[in-house]
């Protein structure tokens, strides 16, 4: 009998050890094996010079274990003050409190209970963490690492950049849309801990370290930027306006210099709703008025429908033959102007008459052509694609196909109104704006960004001709005197546009243009909304142009222009 129950204990232990052993084991180690997220450092995002414009510091979140604690023995330790420590809760809490500016009694309440996770500090910084590491408390009190994302700029491109949510995610501007490269990879730290939940410090540990985030480089000029942002305040608090916007883009690569708002946001301040709304540049929409009558005048022109010295008698008020009546701005006797007049002078009433002899399917593409109606392809959160009418409702409305002529009866951004200039800035080919200029990994290669490819939307010949144009506008004549620079050729355009809101109608005062016009490096656009001192862009606008751009041009070297000769002086009359 005895041999039996031998050999059933035999059995069993052979069963237990040799047979089902290791699985038992895996499955115990398995049960005491803890993981824990080893966070990535995020990239840092930094401008054109590398200007750093948002960084991650180290910070650490101090966890305490309140079951292990109970198993505390100071074991003749004494604290600062020479004082013999206390077992359990009490203990650790006349050791931590003095590192974390807690009072033994208010650290000793949080340190008793059940939890296995309780919280007693955020956002530690390191020489706290090492203050802590040297108590010895690991098997007690942890500190994980965490990250806290900071912006040194300030206000300086604040609505452009955006922020990061608590779990280090971008949320809005540029963190959001290059948040997969700013990330990086979480590691991991696998280790064994026993039943009462402390590590096992002669167990094995298992890490995988953390991928770094690469910095994301911009193209984006802290310097320019914050000129642009320190020139729209001045305007808007001088003119009463709402808000202003203003873009400096280089028309050869579509390099964004500058994206501003009027108003300061700081992504360090996240107790309003502003730093999330971000770039109205990109998000709102408004007719373009007269700016848009460059679109009109590039369709005549690479179309064949007109030359630029072309004669027109051109009224204040004019009816179209399907019955629809125009006004201009202003009252004025019926003036003989040629093509280049009625862009100089801003006039409705030529546009359409110059735009009749343009199909309305031919109107309609040439906006498509300049990119109204889509993204531009910046890639920022929230961008609008505007409101281009469809083909449709042109061929079935009397007034639309005449009013986009001049730039009514449609909406676009700041953005994309912008980018028609460059575009003729740039010999009739569209470049995509970008923001971004490359990542640069954390060993410091730097991958820039692929090299966009151009777009032709009209002959260098229409562009050229254009610009001569346009020059005229900032002539004595135009409409745009204001936004000249000394030493500089400027060609450009003004823009006054109806809104239509709750409660009436609004206006939007723009100033777009290019310089220097011998030889385009820069477009700057300038909107002001709702501007009380006056209505129109080339009063208000205009001056905050001149300022900006001849800003740029110096800090960029830009050598001065040459005389413009004869024949590039197009007559404005007949």
């Amino acid at each position: 009998m005895a041999a039996i129950v031998l050999a059933v204990f035999v059995g069993r232990l052979v069963d237990v050890q040799v047979i089902r052993g290791p699985a038992l084991a895996a499955t115990a180690q398995e049960k005491r094996l803890t993981t824990t997220v080893v966070p990535a450092h995020r990239g840092d995002i930094v401008d054109a010079d590398g200007t750093v414009l948002a960084t991650s510091v180290d910070r650490y979140t101090v966890v305490a274990d309140q079951v292990a604690i109970q198993g505390f023995r100071a074991n003749g330790r004494v604290d600062t003050e020479g004082e013999p420590v206390e077992d359990g809760a009490l203990g650790i809490a006349q050791l931590l409190g003095p590192v974390l500016g807690k009072s033994k009694a208010e650290l000793g309440a949080q340190l008793n209970g059940d939890s296995r996770y309780v919280i007693l500090a955020k956002n530690v910084v390191p020489e706290v963490q090492r203050a802590i590491a040297a108590l010895q408390l690991q098997a007690y009190v942890r500190t994980d690492l965490t990250s806290r994302r900071t912006y040194p700029a300030g206000t300086v491109a604040g609505t452009l950049v955006g922020y990061v949510n608590d779990e280090q995610q971008g949320v809005g501007g540029i963190e959001a849309a290059y948040d997969d490269v700013l990330a990086g990879t979480a590691g991991e730290l696998n280790y064994e801990r026993g039943r009462d939940g402390v590590r096992i410090p002669t167990a094995s540990q298992e890490t995988v370290e953390a991928v770094p985030g690469s910095d994301v480089v911009l193209t984006i000029d802290a310097d320019v930027q914050w000129k642009a942002e320190d020139l729209l305040d001045q305007a808007v608090s001088e003119t009463g306006a709402h808000h202003g916007m203003a873009i400096v883009s280089d028309v050869r690569t579509g390099a964004i210099l500058a994206l501003a708002d009027s108003g300061d946001v700081d992504p360090n301040d996240r107790s309003t709703a502003k730093v999330a709304e971000g770039s109205r540049a990109v998000k709102d929409v408004f007719e373009p008025g007269s700016t848009g009558k460059v679109v009109s005048v590039a369709a005549a022109l690479e179309g064949g429908y007109w030359e630029p010295t072309d004669r027109f008698e051109v009224p204040y008020r004019f009816t179209a033959p399907n019955g629809q009546t125009f006004k201009d701005s202003h009252d004025h006797p019926v003036q003989r102007l040629t093509l280049a007049g009625i862009l100089a002078h801003s006039s409705n009433t030529g546009t359409v008459q110059f735009g009749e002899k343009i199909p309305p399917q031919v109107r309609y593409d040439y906006l498509r052509k300049f990119g109204f109606g889509e993204p531009t392809g910046l890639g920022l959160p929230g961008e609008s694609v505007g409101l281009l009418p469809d083909e449709d409702a042109l061929a079935h409305d009397p007034r639309t196909p005449y009013t986009i002529l001049f730039g009514q009866g449609l909406a676009v951004s700041a953005l994309q109104a912008a980018q028609v200039f460059s575009t003729i800035a740039n010999g009739g080919v569209r470049m995509t704006p970008t923001l971004y200029a490359g990542s640069r990994s954390a060993d410091g290669e730097l991958v820039p960004a692929p090299a966009a490819e151009g777009e032709r939307v009209v002959s260098a010949e229409t562009a050229d001709t254009i610009l001569h144009m346009m020059e005229a506008v900032t002539g004595e004549e135009g409409t745009g005197t204001s936004a000249q620079i000394p030493g500089y050729r400027v060609a450009g355009k003004t823009g006054t546009a109806q809104i239509f809101e709750s409660g009436g109608v609004r206006y939007m005062a723009s100033f777009i243009g290019v310089a220097p016009a011998d030889d385009p490096r820069y477009t700057v656009a300038v909107f002001l909304k709702e501007p009380r001192s006056s209505i129109y862009g080339g009063v208000v606008a205009a001056p905050v142009f001149s300022d900006l751009m001849g800003y740029t041009l110096q800090k960029m070297d830009v050598p001065p222009s040459r005389p413009a000769t004869p024949d590039e002086q197009i007559p404005l009359e007949w």
